[in-house]
């Protein structure tokens, strides 16, 4: 998930799914009320839209983020318009949120639309905020010890999750359809993608993140996500100058190791310090703020150093799971969880513009054909990486395999830097599209099928057989 200025910056006027800092500063002063208004009522439908979704998934025994990222298509760009952003091409009068805005404060159509993207601006941020706190949660339920036994497990598949599709993808779109080299270069660089976070829910969900298979997929997830970035890098500095920024790739490589290497170390020491903090402190707060002011603190040098928030804030997570005070930071970090996580998760959804898929559109045609393509590859190229993983007798490889598919918004960030480069053309740009958004909605039932244990939500006033914390549970 590269939700990442620095690497926004690689393609300028690159408009998926990454949003800068709100700009509400730059809204005229009469205008910035209206602005708050726009988010309260955005917040309202997203939390009633996350929550009638996740509980409709579950009456149908599905895990409930998929239920959260329907919801977010249906309030989306694809159905009612009631979360869109500017950067799927419509504009604040195909918003219902700022229709009523417009209605109610008589706005004029420069104000209006100056109020609509610093909304939505501010409503992008709080899901950038969301994935970060739902990593940093994934990282304090991760066990440390767990995870590096399956380090090197990881690492391979992790490795082959990224060099299959890759490899599988950019050939067959050179043979098979005679698309240029730099394009398919691009589209199988689309394809290396996991999108932690909507596995790592899932995972927390059905009961799975502690087990052996759930720490294989989230610890190759984290270093495809690094590898994810390194391909990045390459495929925009070929893009942009037809020559590979040799220097940069290796800064990558250097800083994205010394950095999760140095984060796991830290691990052990800070564990003192830690707690020695929380107990000087009396005043409410002394537990969660300065987890929270070392998660951010990690997320933000994750961000400075070129790699991403979110993998800061997991090795955040990751060293504090190793304190004392783990068990009582779970349950403070639980309802924070519940507030910023869904807004994520249905922004994913608004943001998907299911209108790729009509085939009654001519230029759809083409990208259709291609995506069948991209989906067969973008499965297979996953799903065979289950069987990467060596000395470990009777692990459960299907949902290994399965669990590194959804590609989420980070495809659809390759997507979206291509399309604004000039590599990609309309059909290829579409056919990327279909494979992430099939990919994303298609992983989460299917590794709850791999798994093969039905979700059952505690009886009421009863203890949960479940796992005992669950990642913003809906």
């Amino acid at each position: 998930m590269f939700l990442n200025p620095t690497i926004t910056a690689l393609s300028s006027g690159m408009a998926a799914l990454v949003a800068p800092m709100p700009l509400l500063a730059t809204v005229e002063a009469e205008n910035s009320p209206i602005v708050l208004a726009g988010v309260l009522l955005s917040l309202v439908v997203i939390y009633l839209a996350s929550k009638l979704g996740a509980e409709a998934a579950r009456r149908f025994d599905l895990p409930p983020v998929l239920g959260e990222l329907v919801a977010g298509v249906i309030v989306g760009v694809s159905a009612l318009h009631l979360i869109i952003f500017p950067e799927s091409g419509l504009s604040a009068s195909d918003s219902a949120v700022m229709t009523v805005l417009q209605w109610i404060n008589h706005l004029s159509p420069a104000a209006l639309t100056s109020v609509f993207e610093s909304q939505s601006e501010v409503i992008s941020v709080l899901a950038e905020l969301g994935v970060i706190i739902l990593l940093f949660e994934i990282g304090l339920e991760s066990d440390l010890r767990q995870l590096k036994e399956v380090g090197t497990q990881a690492v391979i598949v992790a490795c082959v999750g990224v060099a299959v599709p890759f490899a599988a993808g950019t050939v067959g779109l050179m043979m098979l359809f005679h698309v240029a080299a730099i394009p398919a270069i691009f589209a199988g660089a689309a394809l290396t993608a996991t999108s932690i976070g909507i596995t790592s829910k899932v995972l927390s969900e059905i009961g799975q993140l502690k087990s052996k298979e759930g720490q294989i997929i989230v610890g190759a997830a984290v270093i495809d996500d690094v590898l994810g970035i390194i391909v990045l890098a390459v495929v925009a500095s070929l893009a942009k100058t037809g020559e590979i920024d040799v220097a940069n790739v290796i800064y990558l490589i250097v800083s994205a190791t010394a950095f999760l290497i140095g984060s796991i170390l830290l691990g052990g020491i800070f564990n003192k310090t830690f707690v020695a903090i929380v107990e000087k402190l009396k005043t409410r707060g002394n537990v969660v703020m300065p987890a929270f002011i070392f998660a951010f603190f990690m997320a933000f040098l994750g961000n400075a150093i070129h790699l991403e928030a979110i993998l800061g804030a997991f090795a955040a997570g990751l060293v504090l799971d190793e304190t004392d005070v783990r068990k009582e930071l779970d349950e403070l970090v639980k309802p924070i969880a519940d507030l910023l996580v869904p807004i994520f998760f249905v922004t994913v959804g608004a943001r998907a513009d299911l209108g790729v898929l009509n085939p009654t559109v001519p230029e759809n045609r083409a990208g259709l054909l291609i995506a069948a393509f991209l989906m067969v590859v973008a499965i297979v190229g996953k799903v065979v990486t289950g069987w990467a993983v060596f000395g470990q007798p009777g692990i459960n490889r299907l949902a290994i395999g399965v669990g590194m598919v959804p590609r989420g918004e980070v495809g659809l960030v390759f997507a979206g830097i291509g399309s604004a480069s000039g590599v990609l053309d309309k059909p290829l740009e579409v056919s990327i599209i279909v494979m992430v958004i099939l990919t994303t909605f298609l992983a989460p039932p299917f590794l709850r099928i791999a798994f093969g244990e039905p979700v059952e939500p505690p009886t009421t006033g009863e203890p949960s057989s479940e796992q005992p914390l669950v990642v913003g549970k809906s």
